[in-house]
């Protein structure tokens, strides 16, 4: 989607108009400079629809009398008191959602905060065309119609997607420029939803080591260990869990040095399982095919780091990703099969469908020795018990250190991906020892999330650290203001945040 800025003095005579009416609130000068015009079309029909600016309701005039546009749509932008940065962003995608509903692909913004709201007027213009920008999200590549600029009429493909807006503000060149840097952010997320989605057919390892490589072009240095190279580094865990798959696995590292020389970097780790079916503990059939998106934490990763490369931030960073393909082939490994990690610890696997802990357990450890890092966050679709304990609103957020975590809440808060802590501690360790191994891969029925937490804290040291279970949030999340794709993307705004604030400011 195209987002262009124009003064806001200067309204549209024609196309689409949008406009957001705070709860309560009245219609802006502009508007009723319109309103005249119309005849009191406007006031008429916000009455008629009971409208008086409420979260999520719309007024829709085709046409309106004694003006040129051909709609104009009024959008409810809720309390005063909800319309913060984030607010602002949910504001921006029900404002896109209204447009996609109505297949206009084409609409004009008035983006000027209503009074009350604690936004710059450049702040609030930024955030909801990043609203907008995130909701226009369709992935349909795979469908057999012509997608956007194939041939469809006006270059469209049923409407699906808006291909440009004018949002207009106050002072336009203000606003083009902390778009352009959000930009970049957005389009990050857009990666994220894409690799999620992809079927496991499409991408595999290899694939998905070879769309991280094109990262280089934006400036970050990639490295990817193959099957061989992780043989000789000793990855015991990570390859056990991809030996039963014709697909190779391999680590994929991102590496961006916008910080000082020589200051520690802040490593990100992901699972990214690109399909799971549980090897020789074979999933049930029903729902298996959802286990495409079992590398949602390796999307995040990348697309935080592909975020961090395009704004230049002022950080070092190292994304670490294990790719790998959980499959029940004659070589997969045995439930009873004992193995050995990269840090030297062995590991009895008595459950094959609890592997995205054994490719973790690698990735955290060379994360850890390689690099050196500052802190470490680890981002994963682990457990089905997260989603039993929190659903899908919030994130599992475990932690080795307090600040850490709380600079991870208050991110969430700021971005919507919000993260619930919960415990860590030596009596859970009992649940995954074992008499042969020094660990075994699952704890049992009880405090799932929280011992697979446990056996990863086993390969932290004394590294600050937070792992982040998004069995919940990463794949089939609930619609929102600013998606309603299968795959969210989420973690990415999340990462990004988190630098942001605690890293570079």
């Amino acid at each position: 989607m195209k987002i262009m800025f124009s003064d806001s003095r200067e309204m549209p005579r024609e196309g689409c108009l949008v406009a957001a009416i705070e709860k309560g609130g009245e219609l802006p000068a502009v508007l009723r400079e319109l309103d005249e015009k119309s005849a009191g079309q406007i006031a008429r029909a916000m009455k008629a629809a009971s409208f008086d600016g409420a979260k999520g309701s719309v007024v829709d005039i085709p046409a309106p009398y004694g003006l040129e546009l051909d709609r104009l749509l009024l959008i409810g932008a809720g309390e005063v008191d909800d319309l913060d940065a984030w607010g602002a962003e949910c504001l921006g995608g029900r404002m896109a959602g209204a447009l996609m509903e109505r297949k206009e692909t084409q609409a004009s913004v008035l983006a000027l905060p209503p009074e009350g709201v604690d936004l710059p007027p450049t702040e609030w213009a930024v955030r909801i065309s990043s609203g907008m920008a995130l909701r226009n999200y369709v992935f349909d590549r795979y469908k057999s119609e012509k997608k956007d600029g194939e041939n469809g009429e006006n270059g469209r493909k049923n409407g699906k997607r808006i291909s440009a807006v004018t949002v207009l503000v106050e002072d336009p060149q203000s606003a083009q420029k902390g778009w352009k840097e959000r930009a970049g952010l957005v389009e990050a997320v857009h990666m994220a939803r894409d690799l999620v989605n992809e079927p496991g057919n499409v991408l595999y390892p290899a694939e998905f080591a070879r769309r991280v490589k094109e990262l280089e072009k934006i400036g970050l240095e990639v490295e990817i260990l193959d099957e061989n190279k992780l043989k000789e580094l000793g990855f015991g865990a990570l390859l056990a869990v991809g030996q039963g798959s014709a697909n190779a696995p391999c680590v994929a590292v991102m590496k961006w040095n916008g910080g000082k020389e020589g200051e520690a970097p802040v490593a990100f780790i992901g699972k990214g399982v690109t399909f799971d079916s549980g090897g020789i503990s074979i999933k049930p059939s029903q729902g298996m095919e959802d286990m495409k998106g079992d590398m949602g934490g390796a999307a995040a990763v990348t697309g935080a780091m592909r975020a961090l490369a395009t704004r230049k931030a002022k950080v070092n960073a190292v994304g670490v990703i294990g790719l790998v393909e959980n499959m029940p082939d004659g070589r997969a490994q045995r439930p009873g099969d004992v193995v050995k990690s990269l840090s030297g610890q062995t590991i009895a696997v008595l459950n094959t469908d609890a592997e995205g802990r054994l490719v973790l357990a690698d990735c955290l450890t060379y994360a850890r020795d390689t690099f050196k890092p500052a802190l470490m966050i680890d981002l994963a679709t682990l457990t089905g018990a997260i989603l039993v304990a929190l659903g899908k609103e919030y994130a599992g957020l475990f932690s080795n250190d307090d600040n850490l975590s709380e600079a991870l809440r208050n991110a969430g808060e700021k971005t919507g991906e919000k993260v619930w802590r919960l415990p860590l501690g030596k009596a859970y360790d009992k649940l995954i020892d074992h008499d042969v191994a020094d660990m075994k891969n699952i704890g049992g029925r009880n405090a799932g999330s929280i011992t697979a937490a446990q056996f990863l804290k086993r390969f932290v040291e004394d590294t600050p650290w937070a792992h982040i279970d998004v069995a919940g949030t990463a794949m089939a999340a609930e619609k929102s203001d600013i998606n309603t794709s299968w795959g969210a993307g989420w973690g990415v705004r999340l990462l990004d945040a988190f630098v942001r604030d605690r890293e570079e400011d």
